[in-house]
């Protein structure tokens, strides 16, 4: 399984305000990790049981990270960095994860070091046709622009010409995400 992280906090970059909403105000953020029962509120956790399954184990009480955002899909439409898969089609999913904690939450160097980890512990994964990304980005309270703190949106992504094995690769390389996750919050829990 291929891994990796940029960071992505230029001024022109995409950033989170939290508590997000859409314009329209029919789409907004809903805190799992207060309220687990609310997954299945969410469209994309309804019509794929791997996200819900992802998102209950990152917003778990034992898990540093709650989950601000997602969404998931299958697509024909690849980048150059997809074509060494050797497929026509990839199914994909994007997570934006925080740090529950505000101490972490606006620590670069403590996001950029948990980046660094999870790719460490994703490189041991078997081999595959999947991939997995973290963005590392800017974000910022709603009530108060002057409080900056990061995030990361995660992308998964599994390969395949076909859809259905195109969404087992990536419900497999969901399950590593959320395992490499747990991982890292098992041993940011165990710091002192």
């Amino acid at each position: 399984m291929q891994a990796d992280y940029s960071i992505e906090c230029g001024a022109d970059d995409e950033c989170l305000e939290m508590p997000w909403a859409s314009e329209d105000g029919k789409l907004r953020y809903i805190d799992l990790k207060l309220d687990p029962a609310r997954i299945l509120d969410l469209e994309e956790a309804t019509l794929f049981p791997e996200l819900a399954d992802f998102l209950r184990l990152t917003n778990s009480s034992s898990s540093v990270f709650q989950t601000a955002k997602c969404d998931a899909g299958f697509t024909h439409d690849l980048t150059m960095d997809d074509e060494v898969f050797g497929t026509e089609a990839k199914f994909w999913c994007y997570v934006d994860l925080l740090f529950t904690s505000p101490i972490r939450l606006h620590s670069f160097e403590q996001h950029e070091a948990s980046a660094t980890n999870l790719v460490r512990l994703l490189h041991r994964a078997p081999e595959m046709p999947a991939a997995a990304e973290f963005l590392l980005r800017r974000c910022y309270s709603a009530e108060d622009p002057s409080q900056e703190g990061f995030y990361f949106t995660c992308y998964v992504f599994g390969y395949s010409d076909s859809q259905a094995e195109a969404r087992q690769h990536w419900g497999i390389a969901l399950r590593l995400v959320a395992g490499a996750l747990a991982d890292v919050s098992v041993g940011l829990n165990n710091q002192v």
